[in-house]
């Protein structure tokens, strides 16, 4: 009445079946660790390290917009310096006895407005470091640099940060806060002495406008004048070039940051695979064995089954 050779034949039939279908299931996912209830905590770590390198991919891309709002900066602080220069130069020949320094100031007043174009074109993603046309002044902006997972679960944005007070070259309400509109003390010769005056290169007609000496020449400017005006421009050029250092050390910063977390998103994938991915060698050589297994299970249920009709030989 109870055929027990068939029912274990059976039960290692359906345990081998069972097995074929969890290793053809692997290799059409390519996963062995597709669901929870494959591998409840490599599933969960892997959810987890997914999700933070889709955060990460965010991060990449916050970067590439820090990178290029440091760049726009640079490159526009780095054309102020050039113009700066010439400026100084064009004072230093102004020195020289029978100058005419009207023609030389007709030269810095193009100079000046060059400066002025340099400073409001620097913008990008409607955000300029070097021109400030607001009511506020311009102040520390924060740039997303990382995505952080402390080892309580606990998560963070961490940023990068840049005082873009130090590199505002012009501001239109407060003319105080730019380097090239403000007011700055020189000491500088004045006959057998020395005398300290304010000079202030540009004059944008702020709210808040500068009360010194602007910097410009005309037939009557002295040449004690003309030197304080050199140590003002040199004075604001050593600022500029300093201001300039450290955009571009914030820039390669970003770079560098921007290539360690590329390099952080691989090591994720790289470690999440490890956990989840199927290893196909191992997969189809454990379905083909599987396979064998299975014909040899359905031969020793029908020799199992075969067995119950030899005892009807016996009633013949």
């Amino acid at each position: 009445m109870t055929n027990v050779s068939a029912i274990s034949a059976l039960q290692t039939l359906r345990s081998i079946n069972s097995q074929m279908e969890d290793t053809q299931n692997h290799i059409s996912t390519g996963f062995k660790v597709a669901t929870a209830a494959d591998n409840a905590a490599y599933w969960s770590i892997a959810t987890t390290m997914r999700s933070d390198k889709s955060a990460m991919g965010t991060v990449q891309d916050a970067l590439g917009l820090a990178a290029a709002k440091t760049d726009t900066a640079y490159t526009g602080l780095n054309a102020a310096i050039d113009v700066m220069s010439t400026i100084k130069t064009k004072l230093v020949a102004a020195r020289e006895p029978g100058v005419d320094k009207d023609k030389v100031n007709a030269e810095l007043t193009e100079l000046k407005n060059q400066l002025v174009s340099i400073s409001e074109s620097a913008s990008f993603s409607g955000q300029n470091w070097l021109y400030n046309n607001d009511t506020s002044a311009n102040t520390t902006v924060e740039m997303v640099g990382s995505f952080n997972r402390s080892d309580t679960g606990a998560v963070s944005v961490g940023v990068l940060k840049f005082d873009t007070a130090e590199s505002t070259l012009i501001d239109e309400n407060d003319s105080n806060l730019g380097l090239l509109t403000a007011d700055l003390s020189i000491t500088h010769p004045a006959g057998t002495s020395t005398q300290t005056t304010s000079f202030f290169l540009l004059n944008v007609s702020a709210a808040t406008a500068p009360t010194g000496t602007e910097i410009k020449l005309d037939s009557t400017t002295s040449n004690d004048d003309i030197d304080g005006m050199i140590s003002a421009v040199d004075s604001m050029l050593g600022t500029m070039t300093n201001t300039a250092a450290v955009l571009g050390a914030a820039n390669s910063r970003i770079d560098m940051q921007n290539a360690f977390v590329s390099n952080l998103m691989d090591t994720i994938t790289k470690g999440v695979g490890r956990l989840v991915d199927a290893d196909m060698n191992e997969e189809s050589t454990k379905l083909k064995a599987l396979q064998t297994q299975q014909q040899l299970g359905i031969q020793s249920l029908s020799i199992a089954n075969s067995d119950s009709q030899n005892i009807l030989s016996l009633f013949r």
